[in-house]
C-alpha cells in the first residue's frame, strides 16, 4: 500500500477517533466549540471505513471550519482508492522521485556491463593485408583499457544498447499526468470504463463542490492539485490542463507549483510544444535547486531546447545540470542509486547527441573554451566518443578521445583515452590506424616524454604497463610484417621500423623480465636481414648482459655465429678487428657455457681462427683445451683441433710437438682419404725443421741425421728431396767427404729429374774439389755449365772448370772449356778478350807459340771490330796483345847490326827502325796508359840502340889512322844526338809520373836514364809521390757464378788487373815522342837519299856528316 493511501487512512481514523469522545462528553452542537485537527493517519480498517467515517461526519455534524477538510478528504480517498497513487499532502520529493522512477524505469531493465578488452578483431570482409596486420595486432587486446589508478572511469557504452529512438522516445513519454497518447495511460486500469472511474468522478465533484461551496478554502491550492490529478487519471488532459492554468494563475507561490509546472511542461513536451515546454521548466529552474524538481527541470529543459534544435541552450542546461551535481559533492567516478546515475547517464548522451549535432569534439572544445575548465570534461568527451562509436563513426569516436588529448596533454586520464583510440580503430578493423596511434601512444607516453615531468612513473602503473606492451606489439607486428612473404617490398621499412620499437622497448625497460627475450627477438630480426654486425652485438648482449635466462646460451652461440656470417659477407675484405672480436665471443662462449653442445665445436672454429690470425700461441692452446674437455667431440673436430696444434706448434718452431700433432692427425684420417699425402708432407716438414734448428745450432750430425730420418716416417713426402740435399749439406759441413758424397750420388739416382739435379752437381763439385779431386770437381763443373740454362751459371762453371783442370795439370782441358766457352758466349767482347788472353796464356806456357801469336792476332782483331762493345779493357787486352805482337819487330831491329857492307846493311837497320817506330806509334793509339809508357820506353830504346848500332858499327876498312880517328870523330857526331834522343824520350816517359800515370815501363825508363845521364838520375831521390790518374779504370774479370755454385764450392775466380792512363796528358807525351821519332826517322830518310861515300878501298863507309846534320 502506497505512503499516500496509508497517510490518508490514518486522517480518517484520526478523525473518526475525534468524534467518538465528543459524543462521551457532550452534545452534537458542542461540537462547534472544539477546535480539532484533522490529518493524515494510517488506517488500518481500510480506505472504506475511512470514507464512511468522514460522510457520517459531514451528514452528523453541522457546517464548520473543518467540513471542506472533511469533503477534501472524502475526495483524496476516493481517488487513492481508484488508483492508489499519492494524495496531495505527500507531494515534493516523492513525487519527483516518481517521476524519475517512471522515467528511467526502462534503463533498471538492462544488466550493466563493462567494457571488456577486445579479443581480436572480425576479419569478415577484409583485404588479405588488414587481415594479417589484424592478426598481429590481436596479442595487444589482452592488455584492454586499463582504468585509471585514480579510481577515474571511462564512459559506460552500456547506455547505447538503448538506441537512439528509443532513447528519445523514453524521454518524451516521461510525464505526470495522463494523456490519451501515453502508453501509459492507455495501460491505466482507471481508464478502462466509466464504472471503474466513478470515484474519479465523484472525487472532481466533490472537489468542484468544495471550490464552489468554499472559495477561500485556505487548501483550495490543494484541492485544485488533486482535482488536476483525477482529470489527469481520466484521461481528461485538457481539462486537467485547465485546472493548472487555473492553479498557477490563482496560486502562484503555492507549494505545489513546481510539480504543476513540471506537469504543465511534460503537458506541452508530449505534444512537441517545446517553446511552452521550455517556460514551464524554465519556471522550475528559475525557482532553484530548493525545488525537488530543479534537477529534472534542468535536465527536461536542455531537451526542450533540443527538440527547438538549439543545441547551444540545450548544452549549457545538461552542463548547469552536471554543474549543480558537482556542487552538492557528486562524484562521477562512484557507484550510486541506479536512478540517479541514469539520470546522469542521459545527461551526457544527450550532451554527446548535442555536440554531435553541432560538428563534433571540437565544438566541445570550444564550449569549455569559452565556459571555463570542468571536472567532469573528459566524462563529456569520452561519452561523445561512445556515442560516435555506437554508431560505427570509427573516425570521430577517436577524434573525440584524441581532441581531449590535444587539449589535456597532461592529464591523468589522457594516456587511458589514447589506449581507447587504439581500441576503437581495432574495432574498426583500421589496421594502419591502429599501429599509428599505437605509434603516437609510445611517442607521447614514452618513458622520457613531457608527460611524466607531471606524474611519478610509480603512480600510473597503467600507462607504463600498457606502454610496456605497446612497444613489444609494434615491435611484434612489424616483425611480423617482415616476415610475411606477401610484402616483400615492404620489407626494408618493416625492419626500420621493427628495430626502433625494440630499442624502445629495450631503453625504456632494460631490467624488465621480458627485456632479454624482446632483446633476442630483435637480434633474430637483425640476423634474418643478413645484418649480421649488429645481431652479433644483440646476442651478446642478451647472453651476457642480462641474469641467466633460458635463452642466454643460445644467444651466446648466436652471437658467435652472426659474427662469422658477418665475416662472410665482407667477403674479400677480413678486418683483423672483426676476426679478434669472433675470437673473443667463441672464447667466451665457451667458458660461460660450458656445457652447451655446441662449445666444442666453436673452440674449434676459434682455435682455426686464431691460427689464421696468426696468433699461434692462443691458436694452440685453445685446441689443446679443447682436446682436453671434449675427448669425445665428433672426430672431425678433434682431428681439426690436432691440425691446430700441428700447424701452430710448427709456426711457434716447436716443431717437435708440431711432428706429435700431426702424426696424431694421420692417425684420424682414413687411409684412402686424399688428405693423408699434404698431411705427410707437413709431418716431414715438422722434421725438416728439426733438423733445421740442428743446423743452425751447429749440430750438424743431429740435423743429418732429423733429415735423412724423413725417408724413412714420410718417404713420399714433397720435402724429401730437400731433406736429403741439406744432409749432404751437413755432412759437407763436418767435412764428412766420403758420406755427403754417398748421399749426392743416392740422389742423383732416386731424383734423376728433380730440379736441385744441377745443385747436387755443384755440392758434388765442391765435395770433389774440397777432397782434392780437382779433375773430377772440374768435370761436374762442366756438367754444371752443361745442365744449367743459366747463361751466367754456365759462364761461371766453364771457368772455374778450367781453374780446376788448370789446377790438375790437364792443360788441354782447360783450353778445351775455354773454346767451348768463347763459342757459346762471344759477347759481352770484353769477357771473351779476357778467354783468349787466358787461352794465349796456356798456349804460350804450352809452348805453342804458334797458336799463342795467332790468339794474340785475334785479340786485336776482336777488339777492332768491337764498335760500340768496346771498352777501356777490351783496348788494354788488344793493346798488351798488339805490344806482345811488337816485340818481334823491336828484337829484328835490335839484332841487326851495321856492318860491312855498310849501306845495305844500315839501309836494312833503318827501314826495321821505320818499321818498328811505326809499328809501336800505332800502340799510341790504343791510349792505353801502360802501353803508351812502354811505346815510348821502346822508341827510346829504338833510339839508343841506332846509336849504340853505330858506335858498335864495323868500320870501313882501309882507313888510315888519320882518316880513322876523322871517322870516328865524324861517327861520334852522328851518334850523340841519337843517344839525346833517346834520353829526352825515355824523360818523356818520366814525365807521366807527375800527371798521374805509373807504369813499369816508367821504371825502366828511369833505368835506362841512369846509365845515360848518371849526373842527373843515377842517384837517390826523393819520393815526392804522385796522384793516380783521374781517367784510371779498374779491369775486372769475374767469373759470374750464381750463389748456389759460390756456396758449393766457396772459389770466386776474380782475375783484377788495373791499368792507368790519361788522355790527354798520354797523348802530349805521345806528340813529343812521335816528333822525335818524326825526326829520326827523316835523318835517317835524308842520309839513305844522300847516299854513302865510299873508302879509298871502294867500300861503302858511312858520310859522318849528313848523319850528323840529321841528327
Amino acid at each position: 500500500m502506497s505512503r499516500y493511501r496509508i497517510s490518508l487512512l490514518l486522517g480518517a481514523s484520526l478523525m473518526t477517533a475525534s468524534c467518538s469522545v465528543v459524543q462521551e462528553r457532550g452534545t452534537l452542537a458542542e461540537l462547534r466549540n472544539v477546535d480539532m485537527v484533522i490529518e493524515d493517519a494510517t488506517v488500518e480498517d481500510g480506505l472504506d471505513k475511512a470514507m464512511n467515517s468522514y460522510r457520517v461526519f459531514l451528514e452528523e455534524t453541522p457546517e464548520s471550519a473543518m467540513t471542506p477538510d472533511a469533503i477534501r478528504r472524502i475526495a483524496d480517498l476516493s481517488i487513492e482508492k481508484e488508483y492508489g497513487y499519492v494524495g496531495a499532502d505527500n507531494t515534493g520529493v516523492d513525487a519527483a522521485d516518481a517521476a524519475s522512477k517512471a522515467q528511467l524505469s526502462k534503463a533498471q531493465l538492462s544488466k550493466p556491463h563493462q567494457s571488456k578488452p577486445l579479443q581480436g578483431m572480425s576479419q569478415q570482409g577484409m583485404s588479405e593485408q588488414s587481415k594479417q596486420q589484424v592478426a598481429k595486432l590481436d596479442a595487444a587486446n589482452a592488455s584492454g583499457v586499463m582504468e585509471p589508478a585514480s579510481g577515474r572511469q571511462l564512459a559506460d557504452a552500456s547506455q547505447f544498447e538503448e538506441s537512439e529512438q528509443e532513447f528519445e522516445a523514453r524521454v518524451s513519454g516521461l510525464k505526470g499526468l495522463a494523456d490519451s497518447e501515453s502508453p501509459s495511460l492507455q495501460d491505466h486500469p482507471g481508464a478502462a470504463s466509466d464504472l471503474e472511474n466513478a470515484n474519479a468522478r465523484q472525487a472532481i465533484a466533490l472537489y468542484k463542490k468544495l471550490l464552489k461551496e468554499y472559495p477561500l478554502y485556505d487548501r483550495n491550492d490543494q484541492v485544485l492539485y488533486q482535482m488536476s490529478r483525477a482529470y489527469e487519471e481520466l484521461g481528461q488532459v485538457e481539462e486537467a490542463m485547465t485546472v493548472m492554468n487555473q492553479f498557477i494563475q490563482t496560486y502562484p507561490v503555492s507549494r505545489y507549483m513546481d510539480e504543476i509546472q513540471f506537469r504543465r511542461a511534460e503537458f506541452y513536451f508530449t505534444r512537441k510544444q517545446y517553446l511552452n515546454a521550455e517556460q514551464a521548466y524554465q519556471t522550475i529552474v528559475d525557482m532553484g535547486p530548493n525545488s525537488h524538481y530543479y534537477e529534472l527541470a534542468l535536465y527536461k529543459l536542455g531537451w526542450s531546447f533540443y527538440k527547438q534544435h538549439l543545441y547551444g541552450e540545450a548544452i549549457s542546461r545538461y552542463i548547469a545540470l552536471l554543474d549543480y551535481k558537482v556542487s552538492i559533492g557528486y562524484d562521477f567516478d562512484q557507484e550510486h542509486d541506479p536512478i540517479d546515475s541514469k539520470l546522469v547517464d542521459d545527461t551526457y548522451r544527450v550532451i554527446s547527441l548535442s555536440f554531435s549535432n553541432l560538428g563534433g569534439p571540437e565544438e566541445v572544445a570550444d564550449f569549455f573554451t569559452r565556459n571555463g575548465p570542468r571536472s567532469y570534461e573528459d566524462k563529456v568527451y569520452s561519452n561523445l566518443g561512445e556515442f560516435y562509436l555506437d554508431k560505427r563513426r570509427y573516425a570521430d569516436a577517436a577524434g573525440s578521445y584524441k581532441t581531449f588529448i590535444a587539449g589535456h596533454p597532461f592529464d591523468e586520464i589522457s594516456p587511458h583515452f589514447a589506449m581507447r583510440v587504439i581500441e576503437i580503430y581495432h574495432q574498426g578493423r583500421f589496421a594502419q590506424l591502429v599501429i599509428e596511434s599505437k605509434k603516437e601512444f609510445a611517442h607521447t607516453y614514452a618513458l622520457e616524454a613531457e608527460y611524466w615531468q607531471h606524474f611519478e612513473l610509480d603512480s600510473r602503473p597503467e600507462v607504463v604497463g600498457f606502454l610496456k606492451s605497446n612497444l613489444k606489439d609494434l615491435a611484434n607486428h612489424y616483425h611480423a610484417l617482415y616476415q610475411d612473404k606477401r610484402f616483400v617490398k615492404e620489407k626494408p621499412v618493416s625492419y626500420t621500423e621493427a628495430l626502433i620499437w625494440y630499442r624502445k622497448y629495450l631503453a625504456s625497460f632494460p631490467q624488465g623480465d621480458e627485456t632479454p627475450g624482446i632483446n633476442y627477438q630483435m637480434a633474430d630480426l637483425m640476423m634474418e636481414n643478413k645484418d649480421f654486425g649488429d645481431a652479433a652485438k644483440a646476442y651478446e648482449i642478451t647472453s651476457y648482459n642480462y641474469p641467466l635466462h633460458e635463452q642466454s646460451a643460445e644467444a651466446g652461440y648466436a652471437a658467435v655465429y652472426a659474427y662469422r656470417e658477418h665475416l662472410k659477407a665482407l667477403k674479400a675484405v677480413s678486418p683483423e678487428a672483426l676476426k679478434q672480436k669472433i675470437v673473443e665471443t667463441s672464447l667466451r662462449f665457451a667458458d660461460t657455457y660450458p656445457d652447451h653442445e655446441k662449445v666444442a665445436l666453436v673452440l674449434g672454429a676459434a682455435a682455426d681462427d686464431l691460427y689464421e690470425m696468426k696468433n699461434y700461441s692462443l691458436a694452440v692452446s685453445t685446441a689443446q683445451k679443447l682436446l682436453e674437455r671434449y675427448p669425445a667431440s665428433d672426430v672431425q673436430i678433434t682431428r681439426s683441433a690436432w691440425l691446430v696444434v700441428g700447424h701452430g706448434s710448427f709456426d711457434l718452431q716447436e716443431y717437435a710437438q708440431a711432428e706429435h700433432g700431426y702424426s696424431q692427425v694421420l692417425e684420424l684420417t682414413p687411409v684412402e682419404d686424399k688428405s693423408r699425402k699434404d698431411l705427410f708432407d707437413n709431418l716431414a716438414g715438422s722434421i725438416y725443421k728439426q733438423g733445421e734448428q740442428a743446423n743452425l745450432a751447429g749440430e750438424y750430425q743431429a740435423a743429418a741425421d732429423h733429415f735423412l730420418r724423413i725417408a724413412v716416417l714420410a718417404p713420399a713426402s714433397k720435402i724429401r728431396p730437400n731433406a736429403e740435399f741439406d744432409a749432404a749439406s751437413a755432412l759437407i759441413e763436418l767435412q764428412d767427404w766420403g758420406r755427403a758424397t754417398a748421399v749426392l750420388l743416392n740422389f742423383r739416382q732416386n731424383f734423376p729429374e728433380h730440379e736441385f739435379q744441377p745443385e747436387i752437381t755443384k755440392k758434388m763439385a765442391f765435395v770433389y774439389k774440397s777432397d782434392g779431386k780437382a779433375e773430377l770437381a772440374g768435370a761436374e763443373y762442366e756438367r754444371i755449365a752443361s745442365e744449367s740454362q743459366d747463361n751466367e751459371v754456365r759462364r761461371g762453371a766453364m771457368l772455374l772448370a778450367a781453374e780446376l783442370y788448370e789446377e790438375a795439370g790437364v792443360p788441354d782441358k782447360q783450353l778445351a772449356v775455354y773454346k767451348r766457352f768463347v763459342t757459346a758466349f762471344p759477347s759481352p767482347i770484353e769477357s771473351a778478350l779476357e778467354i783468349y788472353s787466358k787461352m794465349a796464356a796456356v798456349y804460350l806456357s804450352s809452348g805453342d807459340g804458334k797458336n799463342h801469336m795467332a790468339t794474340l792476332r785475334a785479340i786485336v782483331s776482336i777488339d777492332r771490330s768491337a764498335g760500340k762493345e768496346r771498352t777501356d779493357r777490351t783496348k788494354y787486352l788488344a793493346a798488351e796483345a798488339s805490344l806482345t805482337l811488337t816485340q818481334p819487330l823491336f828484337d829484328q831491329f835490335a839484332e841487326a847490326k851495321i856492318v860491312l857492307p855498310i849501306k845495305k846493311n844500315l839501309d836494312r837497320k833503318k827501314a826495321l827502325m821505320k818499321k818498328a817506330v811505326k809499328a809501336y806509334t800505332t800502340l799510341l793509339d790504343y791510349e792505353v796508359a801502360d802501353i803508351t809508357a812502354a811505346s815510348t820506353y821502346y822508341m827510346a830504346e829504338i833510339y839508343l840502340n841506332f846509336s849504340r848500332s853505330l858506335k858498335d858499327s864495323e868500320r870501313p876498312k882501309n882507313l888510315s889512322d888519320l882518316e880513322l880517328e876523322e871517322y870516328e870523330l865524324a861517327l861520334e857526331d852522328q851518334i850523340f844526338p841519337f843517344e839525346e834522343k833517346a834520353i829526352a824520350v825515355h824523360r818523356k816517359n818520366i814525365e807521366l809520373l807527375y800527371i798521374g800515370v805509373y807504369s813499369t815501363w816508367i821504371d825502366k825508363s828511369i833505368a835506362k836514364l841512369a846509365v845515360l845521364f848518371p849526373a842527373l838520375y843515377a842517384r837517390d831521390e826523393e819520393h815526392v809521390g804522385f796522384v793516380e790518374s783521374i781517367d784510371s779504370f779498374r779491369y775486372i774479370i769475374e767469373k759470374p757464378v750464381v750463389a748456389e755454385v759460390k756456396s758449393a764450392d766457396q772459389v770466386q775466380t776474380d782475375s783484377v788487373q788495373d791499368n792507368l792512363m790519361d788522355d790527354g796528358l798520354s797523348r802530349s807525351a805521345q806528340e813529343d815522342a812521335e816528333v822525335g821519332v818524326t825526326d829520326g826517322n827523316e835523318s835517317l830518310e835524308a842520309d839513305a837519299a844522300e847516299g854513302s861515300v865510299k873508302s879509298d878501298g871502294g867500300e861503302e863507309t858511312v858520310a859522318a856528316e849528313p848523319v850528323a846534320q840529321d841528327v
